[in-house]
């Protein structure tokens, strides 16, 4: 039996019918089994749902109570209908998780949002080899190579040093890349408190009470100017323009993204310190993760996958674009 025959790829999501599930469905389903905690991928309203503990945790911080919760670790199984389902780490962000499907005789991998490079703040990504492995392709183009963190954390501390009377705010994603910037930060030897804007305080204590230490973080709204200068301060990339950054002492803009390999786009957003830190897979993560899970066959779920999909085909891996609907191009 084919794939295509009980995997049942539609705009609004990965239905399953052997399970009557779906994988990330945009709209409310009675069982959805859900890979991470983005909003694009996680959302209210399910009847029952499948994920690990930290996404039930996050989905719970942003949606309220999740009373149809079905907690699965790593590494656990569970049987639905008559597909077995477990998770794998996807790397992505705390609680990401790969979806592993095994019916009759064949396994299919779904990655959620994956990233292969190491992040202190979530399980590392593991390869598991499968017939079938459903990809993500956010950054599928071959000019996007992220270089290490380090050296991006180290260009934000330069500037917090050089710059002892003005800030550095640095926009990030409210849920991961906020999170992995501190624990960044705090690896590089940045022990000073970090400030942060009120959208990634309750964020921010998932992670602590998962056990991902992030130090001493205050909130920047109630701190003085004053406090903050030499500082390093947090916020969505949605406030670096707003009113809620003119009380910051005289901010160097930064933004931590992968989008800032293009520098046309930093420039669009007025930032003047780009931090190309992602938490995606890049170009070369991407084919090699095609190679090494060993499909006959991968179907990209969204982002560049004209390209993704014809550099499948130049190796002779049958592949295709899924078009799904409402995959968001992140801040990332």
């Amino acid at each position: 039996m084919g794939a295509a025959a009980w995997i049942d790829a539609q705009p609004t999501g990965i239905h399953v019918p052997e399970g009557d599930f779906w994988i990330d469905p945009s709209r409310p389903v009675a069982r959805a089994v859900i890979t991470h905690g983005h909003a694009d991928h996680a959302r209210g309203g399910h009847g029952r749902v499948w994920a690990t503990p930290g996404t039930l945790a996050i989905m719970e911080a942003r949606y309220g109570p999740q009373p149809g919760a079905v907690p699965l670790d790593y590494g656990e199984q569970t049987r639905l209908g008559t597909v077995d389902l477990a998770f794998a780490p996807a790397g992505h962000v705390l609680g990401s998780a790969q979806a592993l499907l095994d019916h009759a005789g064949e396994r299919v991998v779904v990655s959620g949002d994956f990233k292969r490079a190491a992040d202190p703040t979530c399980a590392p990504f593991t390869p598991i080899e499968c017939d079938v492995w459903i990809t993500e392709a956010t950054f599928a183009l071959p000019v996007f190579r992220h270089p290490p963190v380090e050296g991006e954390v180290a260009k934000a501390i330069h500037a917090a040093r050089a710059n002892p009377d003005r800030c550095v705010l640095i926009g990030a994603y409210a849920l991961g890349k906020a999170q992995r910037v501190i624990a960044e930060l705090r690896r590089a030897g940045w022990d000073a408190p970090i400030y942060i804007h009120g959208a990634m305080a309750k964020l921010c204590a998932v992670y602590e009470a998962a056990g991902v230490a992030l130090g001493d973080l205050r909130p920047a709204l109630v701190a003085s100017a004053s406090e903050m200068r030499g500082q390093i301060i947090l916020a969505p990339p949605s406030a670096l323009g707003d009113r809620w950054s003119r009380r910051l002492p005289d901010p160097v803009t930064a933004m931590a993204s992968g989008w800032m390999r293009v520098r046309a786009r930093a420039r669009q957003r007025g930032v003047e310190l780009p931090l190309v830190i992602s938490d995606h897979a890049d170009w070369e993560e991407l084919t090699d993760t095609c190679l090494e899970v060993r499909p006959r066959e991968v179907w990209v779920t969204h982002g560049r996958d004209d390209a993704l999909v014809h550099w499948l085909e130049t190796r002779q891996v049958r592949a295709r674009a899924l078009m799904l609907a409402d995959r968001e191009e992140e801040d990332d």
